[in-house]
C-alpha cells in the first residue's frame, strides 16, 4: 500500500478518536484527563499529517478494531467491476456517512406524521420526490434493498396460489418476494440469443392462463439479468403485460442510477432499483418507484386497531412496516 494511502486512513481515524472525545465529553467542555487525550491526540495528527505530506513514515495502523483489514482498494486500484463501480461512495456520500452514521441519526429528525419520507430536514422529504423524478414515476420509497421492492410488490398483489411471470434468468430474489407471498413463479423462456422477448412473455401468459384459468397477477422482469448482462426488450414486455391488464414491475437493479430510465416510458407499473449496486449508496439500499394508480394498494396505510387499547398508528405504510 502507499504509505501515503496509509497515512490518510490513519489521519481519519485519529479524526475520528478525537471525535470521539467530544462525543463522550460533557456540553461543558473537557475535564483536565480529557483535555490532555485532546491535546495528545492532535499531537498524532501533527505527525500523521507531516508523513502525509512527505509520503514518509511507516504503518502503524493495518487493523480495525483488532481484526478487520482495512479496505483500500478504491484508493489503490482501479474497480473495474461495474456493479462496484457504479455503486462506488461519492465524496459527499462519504461525508454525510460519517456526520450521519449513528443508528438514530434520521430518527432524530422525525416529528409527525412520523414517516421517513415526511422529513424535510433534512431534506429526506425532498430527496424522494427528486427520486420519482428521477425514474419518472409519481411515487419513490427508499427500502432496504431491491429485494424489499420486490417483497413490498409481491405482498401488495400476490394471493396464495397466484401466479408471477418472471425472466428464465430472474434473481433469486424475485422467487423468494412471490415464494413470501404465497405465489407461485412462472418462467418466460429465452430465445437462442438468451433474451426474453415480448411475444415470448405473451406465449407465458397464455399458458398460465390455459393451466390455471386465470390470469398472472403480475409480470417482473429484469432489463438486464445478472448471469449474462443481455439487455431484454423491456418496453416491448410492458406493452404485452398492458394488453392483459396485467401490472408490469421493471426490474432496474442493473440500470437505475447507471443509465436513464424512463419508467412511464417503458410501460411500467412498479420500477426497483438498488442503491448500492448504482446509485452511490451504503449496502442494503434501494428504491421502490410506483405510479399514482398503485399508491392506494402498494403504499396503503394502516387501518389496524388494538383491541384493548384501542391504538392506531397514523399514516403508516403496511408494505413499509411503518418506515424503511
Amino acid at each position: 500500500m502507499s504509505i501515503r494511502i496509509q497515512k490518510t486512513f490513519e489521519a481519519l481515524f485519529a479524526f475520528e478518536e478525537i471525535r470521539g472525545l467530544f462525543r463522550e465529553s460533557l456540553p461543558t467542555g473537557f475535564d483536565p484527563a480529557e483535555e490532555a487525550a485532546f491535546l495528545q491526540k492532535i499531537a498524532e495528527v501533527k505527525a500523521i499529517l507531516a508523513d502525509l505530506e512527505a509520503g514518509t513514515g511507516s504503518p502503524k495502523v493495518t487493523k480495525i478494531a483488532g481484526s478487520i483489514d482495512l479496505r483500500t482498494r478504491e484508493e489503490e486500484s482501479i474497480n473495474i467491476q461495474p456493479i462496484q463501480a457504479a455503486g462506488r461512495l461519492t465524496t459527499e456520500a462519504r461525508k454525510a456517512l460519517i456526520s450521519y452514521g449513528d443508528g438514530y441519526s434520521t430518527c432524530d429528525a422525525c416529528r409527525k406524521p412520523f414517516r421517513l419520507d415526511k422529513i424535510s430536514r433534512p431534506g429526506i422529504a425532498e430527496f424522494h420526490a427528486d427520486l420519482a423524478k428521477f425514474v419518472n414515476m409519481d411515487q419513490a420509497r427508499v427500502v432496504p434493498g431491491a429485494r424489499r421492492g420486490f417483497q413490498a410488490v409481491a405482498g401488495t398483489l400476490v394471493n396464495k396460489g397466484d401466479s408471477v411471470v418472471v425472466s428464465a434468468l430472474a434473481h433469486y430474489t424475485e422467487f423468494l418476494a412471490v415464494e413470501n407471498a404465497g405465489g407461485v413463479v412462472k418462467e418466460v423462456p429465452l430465445d437462442d440469443k438468451n433474451i426474453v422477448t415480448g411475444e415470448a412473455t405473451a406465449q407465458k401468459i397464455e399458458e398460465v392462463k390455459r393451466e390455471t384459468g386465470k390470469l398472472s397477477v403480475l409480470v417482473m422482469i429484469d432489463h438486464f439479468d445478472y448471469q449474462f448482462a443481455n439487455e431484454h426488450e423491456i418496453s416491448e414486455i410492458g406493452k404485452v403485460a398492458h394488453q392483459y391488464d396485467i401490472p408490469f414491475l421493471y426490474n432496474g437493479a442493473y440500470t437505475v442510477g447507471v443509465r436513464p430510465v424512463d419508467g412511464k416510458k417503458i410501460g411500467a407499473d412498479f420500477v426497483v432499483g438498488s442503491g448500492h449496486k448504482s446509485m452511490a449508496s451504503v449496502a442494503p439500499s434501494g428504491v421502490l418507484a410506483m405510479t399514482d394508480e398503485w399508491v392506494p394498494k402498494a403504499l396503503r396505510t394502516t387501518a389496524m386497531v388494538g383491541d384493548l387499547t384501542k391504538r392506531k398508528f397514523g399514516i403508516k405504510e403496511v408494505e413499509m412496516l411503518g418506515c424503511t
